[in-house]
This record gives C-alpha cells, sequence and structure tokens, in this order.
C-alpha cells in the first residue's frame, strides 16, 4: 500500500471544485468527481485521524 500524500489530495480537491464549479462540466463528469471526492476526503480525515493519535501518544 502506497503511502497518503494528503498535500496532492488537498491539491486534487482544490482542483475538482473549480471543475464542479465550471458551467462546461457535464453532469456526466461531476458525478465522476464527487466519486473521487469522496475518495480523497477519506483519505485525508484517516490521514488527520492517524496524525491526531500520533501526537495524542506522544505525551504518553
Amino acid at each position: 500500500m502506497e503511502k497518503f500524500d494528503f498535500s496532492a489530495a488537498m491539491d486534487e480537491l482544490e482542483a475538482i471544485a473549480a471543475k464542479v464549479e465550471d458551467p462546461q462540466t457535464g453532469l456526466a463528469d461531476i458525478d465522476k468527481y464527487i466519486a473521487r471526492s469522496e475518495e480523497l476526503i477519506s483519505g485525508c480525515r484517516e490521514y488527520l485521524r492517524t496524525s491526531r493519535e500520533k501526537v495524542e501518544n506522544l505525551g504518553k
């Protein structure tokens, strides 16, 4: 399993947001972008959860 790149995920989410806001983007593409966004958001949440747990465990 490759290491999750939080910064790259955030960049991709920003790019997706711009595409979804573009009036030229079709509905079929928006569905695809929403699905990808859900994957990225899930990965970001897990990354942040893991990072928080590591920080909390530093003091133990």
